[in-house]
């Protein structure tokens, strides 16, 4: 195995095993959907939201068939990804689709296990509200800009990255 895949597939794992270590400690050492949410700073709480759409709450789901939907979408996304990063031969590449696939793995297995995604990390300031995440959404917006910012970049820099 290549340094790069051996990279990717260590950063698919810790993404996964982070995420879901966290939302078994809230949910069952933390107890957070029988203790509430608790405060760690004037402007970020944690709190439990299920989220049964996607990034945003978006396209919520309240049958089964959308939640399974969901969930074939999302392990058809991560194949697709992990064929696009098993070639790819750049280090940011291969670590943001890696982010992607952990993310996307992690919120998957939490629709099969509770029918939704446990979401917890809630930042606001005044009345100001960022939508409601978890790690695995934070790996999956960080990876989308680590893609962005490779399109970005001139081939003599994404050359020499690799």
């Amino acid at each position: 195995m290549t340094p790069l895949r051996r990279l990717g597939l260590w950063i698919v794992a810790l993404t996964f095993v982070l995420d879901q270590a966290l939302k078994l400690w809230l949910l069952f050492g933390a107890r957070l959907a029988e203790e509430g949410p608790f405060r760690l700073a004037s402007f970020l709480e944690i709190v439990l939201a299920w989220n049964r759409g996607i990034s945003y709450g978006l396209f919520q789901q309240s049958s089964d068939i959308g939640r399974w939907a969901l969930v074939v979408i999302s392990v058809v996304a991560a194949v697709w990804l992990w064929r696009w990063m098993w070639r790819a031969g750049d280090r940011l590449t291969v670590a943001s689709l890696a982010l992607i696939i952990g993310g996307a793995l992690g919120n998957g297995l939490d629709r099969i296990v509770y029918g939704a995604v446990v979401d917890f990390v809630h930042f606001h300031v005044g009345d100001f509200s960022w939508y409601i995440f978890n790690i695995a959404d934070a790996a999956i917006v960080f990876g989308v800009l680590g893609l962005l910012y490779e399109s970005l970049r001139p081939a003599t820099d994404r050359s020499r990255a690799a």
